[in-house]
C-alpha cells in the first residue's frame, strides 16, 4: 500500500518538509535545501544553501535579493522535467500566479502530493497557465477563500479602465499594482486590447519590468514617471506600487484618477478607505470558485490549506466529500499588496 503523504510531507516551523527528499518547499527560514514555487518575498527567502526553482523564479530572486542571497547553489528545473531528490521524484508544473511560478509535484512510493504555492486560473499573458495534476493530496492557498470573493472577468475590468480613460482624457490614471506580477500583467492586458501609448512607471517597478522583457515578455513602450514632465503625464497611464498612490510621490500628477488593481477591491469599504476612485478587481490569486474548481480538477480526496481563509474552504470541501486540513503555516501572505 502506498504511504499516505502525511507520513512523508510534514509542516514544520520552517515550512513544509519532504522527509524522504530532505528539502523544504518555500521555507520561511534559511534552510539547507529549498524548492521555491515563485519569487514573491513571502515564498522566496534569502539565506538558503541549495535552491531549486524555475529559471525565471531564480532570475527574479537574484534581481530582488541580490546575486549572493538567492541560494549558495541554484538549480533550474524546466516545467515537466523530472528530477530524483533522495527517494522522491520531483517535477515543476505551471501555477499561473506570476512569471516562473510553479507547483511542486512529488511522487514517493506510489503516492503523489502537489504543493501549489500561490496560483490563479484567470488568463494572464505574462505567465504560463495553471496546469492541474491529479494527486492524493493537494496543498492549496486560500487567500480569497470566502464566497464573497468571486473575481469578475479580467476583460471587464480592463474595459472599465478604458472607459474611465475615455471619460477623463486629460486626467492621468494612476494604478496601484504590486511590483512583481501585477504591474507587468496590467501593462500586458492593456497592450492586448490595443493600447500602445507609453505607460509610465514608478522607479520601484522598473527593474522587474526590465527583467520581464529580458525573459521574453513584451511590454511595449514603458518609461519612467519620475523624470517625465507633467505635460507628458497628462492623460497617461501611470503604474506605481499601491503604497505610492497616496504618497508624496503621486503629487507630481495633476488630478489623477486613482485606481488599485487587487482582489481586495471587491470589498468596497477597503477601496473607499484607501481613497480609490476606480477599484479594479484584478487578482493574481484564485477566487472562491477557482479554489473549488481546482480541488475538483486535481481529483484529490484530501486538500491541505497553507494560509488564508482556511475554515470556510475546509467546510465547503467537506460538503463536497473531500477531507480538508488546515496547516496554518506562518509567514505566508505577508506581501499585503500581492493580491
Amino acid at each position: 500500500m502506498a504511504p499516505h503523504p502525511e507520513t512523508w510531507l510534514q509542516p514544520r516551523p520552517e515550512g513544509l518538509y519532504c522527509i524522504p527528499g530532505g528539502f523544504f518547499i518555500d521555507a520561511t527560514r534559511a534552510v539547507d535545501r529549498a524548492i521555491i514555487t515563485h519569487g514573491h518575498a513571502d515564498h522566496a527567502r534569502s539565506g538558503h544553501q541549495h535552491v531549486l526553482a524555475s529559471a525565471e523564479t531564480l532570475a527574479i530572486m537574484r534581481a530582488r535579493l541580490g546575486e549572493g542571497r538567492a541560494g549558495v547553489t541554484q538549480q533550474a528545473l524546466a516545467p515537466g522535467e523530472m528530477l530524483r531528490i533522495g527517494a522522491v521524484d520531483v517535477s515543476l508544473v505551471p501555477a499561473g500566479h506570476v512569471l516562473g511560478s510553479c507547483q511542486v509535484v512529488m511522487s514517493y512510493q506510489g503516492s503523489r502530493a502537489v504543493v501549489s504555492g500561490d496560483y490563479k486560473r484567470h488568463t494572464d499573458p505574462t505567465c504560463a497557465a495553471f496546469v492541474p495534476v491529479a494527486c492524493d493530496v493537494f496543498v492549496t492557498e486560500a487567500t480569497f477563500g470566502l464566497p464573497v470573493f468571486r473575481h469578475p472577468a479580467t476583460g471587464k475590468e480592463i474595459a472599465k479602465l478604458l472607459h474611465s480613460m475615455a471619460i477623463f482624457p486629460d486626467r492621468p490614471h494612476l494604478i496601484g499594482a504590486y511590483g512583481l506580477g501585477k504591474s507587468q500583467r496590467m501593462i500586458a492586458l492593456l497592450r492586448a486590447v490595443g493600447y500602445d501609448a507609453p505607460i509610465y512607471l514608478h522607479g520601484a517597478l522598473a527593474k522587474l519590468c526590465d527583467l520581464y522583457v529580458e525573459l521574453g515578455v513584451p511590454l511595449g513602450d514603458i518609461r519612467s514617471a519620475t523624470v517625465a514632465d507633467k505635460s507628458s503625464l497628462r492623460g497617461a497611464v501611470v503604474i506605481a506600487p499601491p503604497s505610492a498612490v497616496a504618497d508624496r510621490w503621486a503629487r507630481r500628477l495633476e488630478d489623477p484618477v486613482v485606481a488599485v488593481a487587487s482582489g481586495w477591491m471587491r470589498v468596497r469599504q477597503r477601496a473607499k478607505a484607501s481613497g480609490v476612485e476606480l477599484p479594479l478587481i484584478i487578482s493574481d490569486h484564485a477566487d472562491w470558485d477557482e479554489l473549488l474548481k481546482t480541488a475538483e480538477d486535481v481529483q484529490a480526496p484530501e486538500i491541505w490549506v497553507t494560509h488564508g481563509n482556511e475554515a470556510a474552504l475546509i467546510y465547503q470541501l467537506g460538503k463536497l466529500g473531500r477531507r480538508g486540513r488546515a496547516l496554518s503555516l506562518i509567514g505566508y501572505g505577508e506581501d499585503a499588496d500581492d493580491t
